[in-house]
């Protein structure tokens, strides 16, 4: 959009008529300035440029849904005060109020080669209109606020006039007392720029913008309950609702890179089977050996791609470390996918996986040490591979049914190790499985009532992120997945050793053992036969060590812990997303930004369901399960 040279009177009213109309503007203004405000509230976010050499200190405000960035020369001051008295005056008659948040920069901090600078933050108010408990919370919020590790220095100023020095005031008091509009300052030390050079710390700047725009949010919050006839029932209400350009293409070239390969098939065997033999043959003396899929990309030309996509251009902070995240995971899982079968390949899964805690490693060996070795659910015939995916498709309609977006499928495949896996909105059957009835009944609330729901609900939201899955997803996934089984009454005390079983042999990958090792880790060690053995050691062991087989126990875990207090349980099947995501997408949907989801998991119905949550909001560890199963059987 082509930027004006002025702001003249036509274009001030135009913006003022669409303010009434509660109609969205985002316009240029002279030189580098924009508005943006995304619907009608009771606030207005304000900088007004002081110099050349100020990068990055009114992009802290460019995150709100109410802002407004302006040159502060003398050649656009009426233009700037006149939009001011305009965009005020269409909004404060409807709410009863208004609140002028206006940002500027403060001294530079001290210099310490040592550590960080700690923020100075002035908050400037009338010693005749103050609004008192708007004042409080953005003290407060900022109070709270941590920058790089470092508490902020805050202070509260007392003035005749709330501007920076050598500008005017934005409103002259007259007129504000009569538009019922109260101007708070904030005047913030640019911790997030070399003093030396004048570049931006971009990590520094992003906490500040974080922390500021809380602030800000619970400041306008507070004011529009005390001060306005608008009432939202949470601060995160306050944020931006409308989701511009470059969300949605940062947003769709995240996922076509994204699926640009298929990171799980590709870390599997396709010959599983052939190398059990291979293995039996040599009396299990010789690890076997495992053949890929080859790769169907450049690994350096989608890394190219992956990093072309502007991530900077997201002004919402929220959206833009999210995103942020999931390239940063892409990167370590494209060079994983490189790196299979070499040295290099642990610690790269290490890093998008970690490792097993001390905690960890001694639940699963307390739960390996309490469980028989042969303890079996409630047995059953075996079912084909095809009776599988029958009672899959079952489940599958009866999904779609509720939600015609449901369009998974269940397919059986010839190069999928014995179980089941879900890729990319199907589900994958393994042409050697043999599941006992019994079994399927939780492996299908499993596979499909967890991660086939996740997908599609993630489908249904704005995002492609919310399916394609953010960054980390998959631990908070299998614990779901798990859980499901649990409140469904399939997890019986063999299938928490199986999983304990993983936990250990993960922990025997990262302290060195050998395939061979491992293996005799399970068998000899701890019971297990011959053949589940082998899947467990090939499972943690293929490409060059897999650690992700940890994150079905530390997953329950977590989830466990989250689950006491009666959490919002919607949220967490709103798509694919890890525990450390729930605040975020809770602000996000008080925001408008994203979706009720549209399906909820069956086992949540179930009457047995019931009885079992409220235990989990009482609280009750890893143990507490495996002992609840010894008591009934």
């Amino acid at each position: 959009m082509k930027r004006p040279a002025r702001l003249t009177k036509r274009m001030i009213d135009d913006i003022a008529a669409r303010l009434s109309e509660g109609k969205r503007v985002r316009r240029n203004m002279p030189r580098w300035g924009r508005l943006h405000v995304d619907r009608k509230l009771p606030f207005l976010c304000v900088y007004r440029r002081q110099h050349e050499d100020d990068a990055g200190t009114g992009a802290l405000i460019t995150g709100e849904a109410s802002y407004l960035l302006a040159p502060g020369g003398r050649t656009h001051r009426e233009g700037v005060l006149d939009l001011t008295r305009a965009a005020v005056s269409a909004l404060s008659a409807e709410f009863g109020g208004f609140l002028i948040l206006e940002i500027w920069e403060g001294a530079p901090p001290e210099e310490n080669s040592r550590r960080v600078a700690r923020a100075d933050i002035k908050i400037h108010v009338s010693r005749t209109r103050r609004p008192e408990a708007a004042v409080d919370a953005l003290q407060a919020a900022l109070d709270r606020a941590r920058i790089m590790k470092r508490k902020p220095n805050v202070e509260v100023v007392e003035g005749r006039s709330v501007h920076p020095k050598g500008r005017s005031p934005l409103l002259p008091a007259a007129v504000a007392r009569s538009l019922e509009c109260h101007i708070v300052g904030i005047e913030i030390s640019p911790v997030y720029r070399n003093p030396q050079t004048g570049d931006l710390y971009p990590s520094v700047h992003r906490a500040v913008k974080r922390a500021l725009g809380r602030a800000l949010r619970r400041c306008a919050f507070e004011f529009s309950q005390r001060e306005t006839r608008f009432h939202p029932e949470h601060y995160h209400m306050m944020g931006r609702r409308a989701v511009v350009k470059a969300v949605w293409d940062v947003d769709r070239r995240l996922a076509e890179v994204s699926g640009a390969f298929d990171y799980l098939l590709a870390l599997t065997p396709v010959n599983s089977h052939g190398a059990w033999l291979q293995f039996r043959r040599s009396s299990y003396d010789r690890a076997p050996v495992f053949h890929y899929r080859p790769a169907g990309f450049d690994p350096a030309l989608l890394k190219r791609q992956l990093f072309q996509i502007p991530l900077e251009r997201i002004e919402d902070p929220s959206l833009a470390n999210l995103f942020r995240e999931k390239q940063d995971e892409l990167a370590r899982q494209i060079t994983m996918i490189d790196d299979r079968e070499t040295r290099r390949f642990l610690p790269g899964s290490l890093q998008v996986f970690g490792t097993v805690d001390d905690e960890l490693a001694d639940t699963a060996e307390t739960i390996l040490s309490r469980v028989a070795p042969r303890t079996r659910g409630n047995g059953g015939k075996s079912l084909t591979p095809e009776e599988c995916a029958a009672r899959a498709r079952e489940a599958i309609a009866e999904y779609r049914a509720v939600h015609p977006g449901f369009r998974a499928k269940a397919r059986v495949r010839e190069d999928i190790p014995p179980g089941m896996l879900v890729s990319r909105g199907s589900l994958l059957i393994g042409a050697r499985s043999r599941i006992s009835e019994s079994r399927m009944a939780s492996l299908v609330h499993h596979e499909v009532g967890t991660h086939l729901l996740t997908y599609y609900n993630g489908r249904a939201q704005p995002f492609r992120q919310l399916y394609s899955g953010l960054a980390g997803y998959e631990e908070l996934q299998e614990g779901l997945a798990v859980l499901g089984e649990y409140l469904a009454g399939g997890l019986n005390r063999s299938r928490l050793r199986l999983l304990a079983a993983r936990v250990v042999a993960v922990k025997s990958l990262v302290d060195g053992a050998s395939f061979v090792e491992t293996f005799r880790v399970l068998h000899r060690g701890h019971g297990m036969d011959r053949r589940a053995a082998y899947n467990v050691t090939m499972r943690v062991h293929r490409s060059g060590g897999l650690t992700k087989d940890a994150i079905y126990l530390r997953g329950l875990r977590g989830l466990l812990a989250h689950m006491a207090g009666d959490p919002d349980l919607d949220l967490l099947y709103v798509g694919k997303i890890g525990l450390r995501h729930v605040p975020v997408i809770e602000e996000l949907m008080l925001r408008g930004v994203l979706n009720p989801a549209p399906l909820k998991p069956a086992y949540l119905d179930l009457p047995e369901a019931g009885a079992r949550l409220e235990k989990l909001q009482r609280g009750i560890g890893l143990l507490d399960l495996l002992e609840g199963k010894r008591k009934r059987s």
